[in-house]
């Protein structure tokens, strides 16, 4: 019996010798110091800063040699007018002292002498009357506090040089103190904190137990340098025991926020698909954003309640002829076509929007291909273009909207298109983005007929998500911006709701909110 206590004795021993050639420097530092049970008291007698003592404990857990416990805690600090009128004296303070010297004075006069803002001025106005120390009559301030009472320090005066202060721990006149400053502006604030406290381990004592010069790290080695190769110092050393368990700090690389690389990946698969890209200005005459389409001038989404215009501002409109052809599509319309029979108005054309959808970079291609027409090299006008970029629109904010968005556009130009091939590129884009289920409808557009929206599966809801709109372009549109008529594809699509589908996003506001936590989980589309 007495062997096997004995051998025990020397597990326990060659146990503790082996946790011992595991500890960091920062753990060894950190050591001696445990007894003080206390995070700050640790980190100050220890040297380190807060984050390696910190790193050091969790190490020590890991080792089962501490225990740390974490208890939040509300506490409240001075906010920047705190700050401010901790030294300065509040705002009913200065205002009482100018009204002691002066008994009565107007209420100009004394916002002038107390040199306080209006909104200052009248929470002073407000703090003084709730206490009975003044007076309003025929817009004068007439004080009525005692001498004593224009001495003595507010519970607010007296609260604000106490802070900061646990929530749990007020007394009764620092709750009402807390109550009359916590609705006023930038005074006070309330903070959450953790109070870390540590207990040491049944191991940990029988560490502590140790000569704790043995573990200084005086003859353990570190890591291996060319320098100790070269002198050969690493004979008669120990080399410290890697810890393999205890988790390594998260390195995080710098990347390309998630919806720029979203947006790179989307003109990646475009360009893939043999698109040319389109690009044009934020800003766009309402020709362009409007009348090009076939919009009428008293449609509802040129009120300013959908459009940003850019105000006292006009842009120049592109050749007369093109002018001239647009306008007759308005007024009397094209063959087959009676157009929208009203006087059309080149005042209206002038007025510059930011651009609500990339639609209008489609409309000024189809007029740049009309310039080839005499070209007799080429025989056809054709050809698919995209365009990936910012649109701009009057929306209330909220999980579904915002007032800037990306929309992906694009167009097929070619006598051969039909409906079929633009069911098929929609598809292919939308599969090669990872989406596989997904769906057509009948719709209506005012300047695509026939028209079709698309919608994707969402595996995680269960629910269908509205994606696009899509259709052939009416000759309204194709006739006076390209000269003739030829079948031409289009598409309209929300770029950021194919992100939120993609990661899961249920309120597009997060796609803006930059949570350096979230920013560094989220992988690459």
């Amino acid at each position: 019996m007495e062997h096997q206590e004995k051998e025990k004795e020397k597990d326990k021993e060659r146990g503790i010798e082996k946790i011992i050639e595991t500890l960091s420097p920062i753990e060894q530092k950190v050591l001696p110091f445990l007894q003080e049970k206390e995070l700050n008291k640790i980190k100050n007698k220890s040297g380190l800063d807060k984050t390696s003592t910190l790193r050091a404990l969790t190490f020590l857990k890991n080792k089962k040699i501490v225990e740390i416990k974490e208890q939040e805690k509300l506490v409240i600090e001075l906010d920047v007018n705190g700050i401010l009128y901790k030294k300065q004296g509040l705002p009913e303070r200065n205002l009482l002292n100018v009204l002691a010297e002066k008994k009565s004075l107007s209420l100009d006069e004394a916002k002038k002498l107390s040199n306080l803002s209006d909104n200052e001025f009248k929470a002073a106005l407000g703090a003084l009357k709730k206490k009975a120390l003044i007076n309003l009559i025929s817009g004068k301030i007439i004080l009525e506090a005692e001498k004593q009472e224009i001495s003595k320090k507010s519970l607010e005066e007296l609260f604000l040089e106490s802070l900061p202060l646990e929530l749990e721990e007020l007394k009764a006149e620092q709750k009402l103190a807390l109550q009359s400053l916590k609705n006023r502006k930038k005074i006070i604030v309330i903070e959450k904190r953790k109070n870390i406290s540590i207990e040491i381990t049944e191991l940990g004592k029988n560490i502590l137990s140790v000569d704790l010069s043995k573990i200084e790290g005086k003859n353990m080695i570190e890591k291996l340098t060319p320098e100790i190769i070269k002198s050969s110092s690493w004979k008669g050393k120990k080399f410290r025991r890697y810890d393999i368990h205890s988790q390594a700090p998260r390195l995080y690389g710098g990347k390309r926020h998630f919806v720029n690389q979203a947006v790179d990946y989307g003109r990646k698969i475009w360009l893939e698909m043999g698109f040319q890209e389109m690009s044009g200005n934020l800003t766009q005459s309402s020709f362009w954003n409007f009348d090009a389409l076939f919009t009428a001038q008293d449609h509802p989404v040129r009120e300013m309640q959908d459009t940003f215009f850019i105000q006292e501002a006009e842009s120049e409109l592109p050749d007369k002829n093109l002018i001239k052809e647009v306008k007759q599509a308005h007024e009397k319309g094209i063959e087959r076509s009676k157009g929208w029979q009203y006087p059309w108005q080149e005042q209206e054309a002038k007025k510059l929007v930011l651009r609500t959808h990339t639609t209008c970079l489609s409309a000024q291609t189809l007029a740049k291909l009309r310039e080839l027409k005499d070209n007799k090299e080429i025989k056809d006008k054709r050809g698919k273009f995209f365009a990936i970029g910012k649109c701009f629109r009057n929306e209330t904010i909220d999980s579904r909207h915002l007032f800037e968005f990306n929309q992906t556009e694009g167009i097929v130009v070619d006598k051969n298109a039909n409906f079929q091939h633009l069911l098929g590129y929609l598809k292919a884009f939308l599969n090669k983005m990872g989406f596989e289920k997904i769906r057509f409808r009948p719709h209506y557009f005012p300047y695509t007929e026939p028209s079709v929206e698309a919608d994707v599966y969402n595996e995680k809801t269960g629910k269908w998500v509205e994606i696009l709109g899509a259709g052939i372009l009416r000759p309204e549109v194709v006739v006076p911006l390209l000269g003739e008529y030829i079948p031409v594809l289009a598409w309209g699509m929300g770029f950021d709701r194919l992100i939120m589908e993609n990661y899961k996003i249920t309120d597009i506001r997060e796609l803006y909110q930059n949570n350096i936590n979230n920013l560094r989980e989220i992988k690459f589309w």
